[in-house]
Parts: C-alpha cells; structure tokens; sequence
C-alpha cells in the first residue's frame, strides 16, 4: 500500500514500511525499510516470464538523494525469485525497479544527479563526487552517460561560424621506430566551432591546428549543413583561411577586429622598445617617459579625455627627435587604422573608407619604420576579409568567451589527462546557456 511517507521518498515500485529514528546529532540519518510493490519485479530479465516460485530474501542498501536534508539509509528487502522456464539461462533473479537496477549500489536518481551537477551546475567531478557521497571514478561516469544523453548528436545548421583555437597542456610524443621520428600522441590545441548567430554555443572541438582537421570537421557535418553557412569569423590564421576556402568557398571570411588592432599595438611597442634600445642604450625604465606613457599609447584616443591626450602628445615632442618623434608617428599610424575600423556598422561609403585607408598607407609609407611596412603589408594582405568586418560588423567575440569558459574549466579540474573528457567537459560548458540551464525560471 502506498503511504504518505512512499510518496515523499518517491521510489516508483518501493513501499516505505518502517522508518527508524536513530541519533541525528551524531550525524546518523534515519532508516528507512522498503518493500516492493510493482509487480513487474516479479518477470524475469532473461525470459520475461513472470516467477511465481520464491528462494529467499534478501537485504540491499542503495543509497540515494538526501530527504528532507537528510541522507537516509535505505534497506530494501526483496525476494529471490526462481526461473520456472526451461530454456532461460536465468534460474534465478532478484527484484529490480527502473530506479534500483539490479545489482545497484546507487539509485539511477543519485546517479543521474551527480552526472548533472557537473554537466549544468558547472562543479568539478571531485565536487560532485564529495557533494553527493560517491566516487570519483562514479561521478566521472555519471557525468559521461548524462552529457552524452542531453548533448545533441550533431549541431544545427548555423549562419555565422566562428573559429578559434585554444591551447591545452603539454604536447606528448612516441618515437617511431619505422619512421625513425618523434611522432605527437597528444596535441597541446584544440580548434573550436562556435555558433555565432543561434546561440548554440560550442559546436564541437578537433585536437590539432591543422588544415586538414578543419576541413574534416566541417566535411564531416554534411553538404546541406555546410551551404547554409554564410559568414566565417576568424582570427588572422592562415591555417582557418586555407580551410575555410576549400571546405567552404561560398562563405564570407571576416577577420576578428581585435586581432587587428592587436596586431597594430604590438607594432607600436616593438618600436618604442627598440628605439629605446637604441637611443639610451638598454631597456626603458621607470623616469624613462616613453616607458610610462606606454600603457597610454596603446588606448585608443576617443576613449581618452583630453586632459590625458594632449600632455601625452606633449611628452613625445619633448623627447629627443630619434626618440620622440617615431613613436608619435607610430601611434598616429595606429589610430589611423582604428579610424578604419571604427567605420563598421556605420554603412559607409566606399570613398570614405578608401579614404581613411590611403591614410593609414600614406603615414606607415611615409614613417620609414620596418615595424610599420610590415604592418602595412599585413593589412593588405587581409583587407578582403577586413573590409567583410566593416560592412558586416561581424565579430569573433563568442569564440574568445567561449575559450575563456575552456580555460576557466581547466583550471578547476587541474587539467585534463583525457583530451576526449576535457572536449565533453567544455562543450557542456559553454552550451549549458542554450540547453537553458542558466535559466532561472
């Protein structure tokens, strides 16, 4: 008969039918005596026939989720049942409910919620593991069966991409003996696939940095999927490029702005640094001003207040000329190319964007520094897929957040042995905000 108290344990086929009280505040919880009372125990797994000949009884102590705060001790007494069929393998067998398995240690809800708290609540294998009583080698499966379960198979279809790499570890290597060469096992990057229009989050992950594992991938999604494909946001790699443009030649690459004014300030450092060298003969040093005005260098001028940029130009032109004057040259080639970019989502005009570009070529030309030629060509060489950037305002912004949680994850573990578990740990991860798991209704 189903109680109260069978209700509020909440085991489909188990009857609660005594609970003993025992010391609380020496931290024993109740116990809990529990019959069966689905009549479905009774059928034989091998067969399907159900048993009408008992053997014996038996005592099992599954553990489960607290109640009411409080980790109860389970005692299930259940019968041993004999296979009457001739034929079946099974002579005997015990009771077993879709919540207690057979020869089960832990309820499937306990499991499933040690898998769970790691996959959507972002602990650690050893947090759940402490959290929920179990081991680690139990809550590590758990979590493996539950992220399987609830990860889709295979990505949606997706009209913008984004691409990035990031970095795991340390790379490890075999000597082959036939080859006569060290041959890497494990590789220390991962690529990335982001969703950057639907909200999927990680799409999926490839060991290695490689062309080939890029085209992979993307082959391995279908021709359907990748034609819907429109836009590609990637960094300044040469290696997406190539893939991009063989797996997907109908897409539109677009560079990541960020790398490019990155790109714009190493140039501008490399050049206060070795001018530096060359003017005062070592590195710049605290009363050096090019040396303190070198985080300022580096921000863009309209988000600084006049009161910072005039002294700071000020400051340049007092030093000396071989010093001084280069640097300012350099900074003004740098918020030459940001007034290129800062053109995106503005639907400009080709004339004003040949304009500011002429600029830009006109002071690097003009400046005589190595550092900036080479920018300058650089720039060149990606204007296709920066120009893409300026009319489209597409940006890689999801993948480096995605890689951020990548990093923020392994850290937490203390980092992966596994590449195959760290891939599952991350993608569960970053998709836990479009599987709605961060969603507080």
């Amino acid at each position: 008969m189903v109680n109260d108290t069978t209700r509020l344990l909440g085991l489909d086929g188990l009857a609660v039918a005594e609970v003993i009280a025992r010391d609380e505040h020496a931290g024993q919880g109740p116990i809990v005596w529990l019959a069966t009372i689905d009549e479905q125990a009774r059928v034989c797994p091998g067969c399907g026939v159900r048993a009408t000949r008992m053997k014996e009884w038996v005592i099992t102590r599954p553990r489960d989720l607290p109640v009411g705060g409080r980790r109860c001790e389970l005692l299930w007494r259940k019968r041993r049942w004999i296979c009457s069929t001739a034929v079946c393998p099974r002579r005997t067998f015990t009771e077993q409910v879709p919540q207690v398995p057979a020869r089960a240690r832990l309820t499937e809800r306990l499991r499933q919620a040690s898998g769970m708290a790691v996959a959507d609540g972002g602990r650690t294998i050893v947090q759940s593991a402490r959290d929920h009583g179990v081991s680690w080698p139990v809550a590590s499966a758990a979590f493996t069966a539950y992220a399987e379960r609830m990860l889709p198979a295979e990505p949606q279809p997706v009209t913008v991409l984004g691409i990035d790499e990031t970095r795991r570890g340390r790379p490890r290597w075999v000597y082959d003996e036939a080859a006569r060469a060290w041959q890497a096992v494990v590789d220390r990057w991962h690529v990335g696939f982001v969703d950057l229009s639907h909200g999927q989050g990680l799409l999926g992950q490839v060991e290695g940095r490689t062309t080939q594992v890029v085209i992979d991938w993307l082959q391995e999604r279908g021709q359907k999927w990748k034609e819907q494909v429109r836009f590609v946001a990637i960094d300044m790699c040469t290696i997406f490029k190539a893939a991009v443009r063989a797996a997907l030649p109908h897409a539109v690459l677009v560079v990541d702005h960020f790398h490019v004014v990155q790109l714009a300030n190493t140039a501008l450092t490399e050049i206060r640094r070795r001018l530096t060298v060359q003017v005062r003969g070592r590195r710049g040093r605290k009363g050096n001003r090019e040396w303190e005005l070198r985080n300022r260098l580096t921000r863009s001028a309209a988000r600084m207040h006049g009161a910072q940029l005039d002294p700071m130009i000020d400051d340049l032109m007092a030093l000396p000329k071989r010093l001084g004057a280069p640097i300012l040259a350099a900074w003004n080639a740098k918020e030459d190319l940001l007034d290129v970019l800062a053109l995106a989502r503005t639907h400009p005009d080709r004339t004003v964007i040949a304009g500011r570009l002429f600029r830009f070529y006109d002071r690097c030309a003009a400046s005589g520094l190595p550092e900036l030629e080479r920018l300058a060509s650089t720039i060149e060489t990606w204007w296709p897929e920066i120009l893409a950037f300026i009319q489209t305002g597409i940006t890689n912004a999801g993948s480096e957040g995605t890689n951020r949680v990548i990093k923020t994850v392994a850290r937490d573990a203390y980092g992966f042995r596994n590449p195959e578990s760290q891939r599952l740990r991350t993608r569960c991860a970053t998709t836990r905000k479009s599987r709605g798991c961060l969603n507080p209704a």
